[in-house]
């Protein structure tokens, strides 16, 4: 079923330099980026964004955080790709990621896990409207992709 996500690298993927590398193993994949954008998070959206853990007692260091320098806000479309991201993302801490996964391969600690990917169609519809005007978002049709999506 084809779908659309949200996906964000974070501050520490840009600092770091990982922002290429990471968007090739999405390409390579075979999944279509149909948004993206380099923009620096005001606290207000940081706020709407992880919502959900407002009451946590981290969610101030995590608004903090993400905020704190340039991001790479993305809309990706294919077959399954809130699962298949998930699974190419790895687990929320590092130490527990596999290795192969991005987070396994590049984060070093759950509070700088260099990406966020969405974890339900819910969620990732939510996060899109955030993030992105509907006019933003490109239809196009990549050359392989019926190769791709047979």
């Amino acid at each position: 079923m084809r779908q659309r996500t949200f996906t964000m690298l974070k501050p520490d993927a840009f600092k770091r330099r990982l922002s290429g590398k990471i968007l090739a193993r999405f390409e390579e994949r075979g999944l279509k980026i149909v948004a993206i954008k380099t923009m620096i998070i005001s606290e207000d959206l940081a706020k709407q964004h992880y919502g959900e853990h407002s009451d946590k007692p981290f969610f101030n260091d995590l608004v903090e955080y993400i905020t704190s320098g340039p991001v790479l806000a993305m809309v990706i479309e294919a077959d399954d790709v809130i699962s298949q991201i998930r699974k190419m993302v790895g687990a929320t801490n590092p130490k527990e990621a596999d290795i192969g996964t991005i987070r396994g391969d590049f984060a070093l600690e759950t509070g700088r896990n260099i990406i966020h990917a969405s974890d339900s169609e819910e969620s990732a519809a939510r996060e899109i409207g955030l993030f992105f005007n509907e006019s933003e978002i490109c239809e196009y049709t990549l050359p392989d992709e019926d190769l791709i999506y047979e």
